[in-house]
């Protein structure tokens, strides 16, 4: 949980770029309507939704993964209902005790 919540924060300024509406956010992002990509991420991929949070812009920013596959996507959904693909990989690690600050005993 608290690795995903790191994953989270790296990505916010992609999340930014991928929120911002336009033809050109739109021509570099992968968009369409949330429930397509949504319904495409379980089926092909075995991905369910992990974590999510609302940007100060209303965008909704969610992580999808599967144990199973091992695979893992990071979308943002506009107001306006486009999920737009910020990022996605492999090897997805499910993490439910803190992370540790650097220097940090805990």
């Amino acid at each position: 949980m608290a690795y995903t919540s790191l994953l989270v924060r790296a990505a916010v300024a992609l999340c930014l770029a991928a929120a911002t509406p336009g033809a050109e956010a739109q021509t570099r992002n992968a968009c369409a309507e949330r429930t397509q990509v949504v319904e495409r991420l379980a089926e092909k991929y075995g991905e369910t939704l992990q974590s999510m949070g609302l940007h100060q812009s209303n965008a909704v920013m969610e992580i999808y993964a599967s144990e199973a596959t091992g695979t893992w996507t990071i979308l943002v959904t506009r107001p306006d209902g486009q999920a737009c693909l910020v990022a996605a990989g492999r090897m997805w690690e499910a993490h439910s005790t803190p992370a540790r600050a650097p220097g940090k005993d805990v």
